[in-house]
């Protein structure tokens, strides 16, 4: 499947599903806390703490990126680069934990000429936070099997904004590339990431966060309206689809490469 196949599926699943359909904003990040837009929920930052209220409850977008904080990884890994597109499908205080998982489910297992991305749910795996049970049930429901979810302590899988504020765990999407990969086992045991590959990230914006350093801070409680933030790599999705080994060698990338 080519990546604007992808990418055009992904924005027709979420508008079909009754979000707003949010155009890539510039790599130059409209938050001046930050220089470059480093994910797809950026330009919806003032949403999500508060500042400014949200015009549309649920929203989607195929977002450009730049990232350099991985850039030690680029050229060591499949999977890293410092230019990336980022999916991603909100909810400002609309759908909660439930929604977001079924959506990710539902839209990468179903069939492609449904369509789709047709992945195998028996490969699916899942990180959440050790006491998400919420999370866990959902899963199980879903036809997750519970060996097939992992958890973390809260310092490995939380998100929040380095101030108080929005905070909350996460539920990670990886997909099981096959044995000649590396071992079994999930995600804890391959921390190269090279079997278990993450492709999509779920964050649950949950609680409020006080004052504190790192991930060493209180929860002061849960928060009244809830929101969603996720984001799935496109280059990464792209070489799993497309039967590659890597995000540079996909049919958006390699012709770039070639071209160099």
């Amino acid at each position: 499947m080519r990546t604007s196949e992808i990418r055009r599926r992904w924005l027709e699943y979420f508008a079909k599903n009754g979000h707003h359909i949010a155009p890539s904003v510039s790599l130059v990040s409209p938050d001046p806390s930050i220089l470059f837009t480093i994910a797809g929920m950026v330009p919806f930052i003032p949403y999500f703490v508060g500042t400014q209220k949200a015009p549309w409850p649920r929203a989607a977008s195929v977002q450009k990126c730049i990232r350099t904080n991985d850039i030690d990884e680029v050229g060591h890994t499949t999977r890293h680069g410092t230019f990336f597109q980022m999916c991603g499908n909100f909810s400002f205080g609309d759908y909660f934990k439930e929604g977001a998982i079924t959506y990710g489910i539902d839209l990468l297992t179903t069939a492609q000429d449904e369509g789709g991305y047709g992945l195998e749910k028996d490969r699916l795996w899942f990180t959440i936070w050790e006491h998400d049970d919420e999370s866990a049930g959902i899963l199980t429901s879903l036809g997750i099997d519970p060996s097939r979810i992992q958890t973390l302590p809260r310092e490995e899988i939380f998100w929040d904004t380095g101030q108080p504020g929005p905070a909350g765990p996460c539920c990670e999407i990886h997909y099981d590339r096959g044995p000649e990969f590396g071992p079994d086992g999930g995600p804890l045991v391959d921390t190269g990431g090279d079997r278990f590959l993450e492709i999509w990230n779920l964050v649950f914006d949950q609680y409020l966060r006080g004052e504190g350093s790192g991930k060493d801070y209180p929860l002061l409680g849960e928060l009244e309206h809830k929101s969603i933030d996720t984001g799935l790599g496109l280059e990464r999705l792209a070489y799993l689809l497309q039967g590659k080994n890597s995000m540079y060698e996909i049919d958006e990338v390699y012709p770039v490469l070639e071209h160099a």
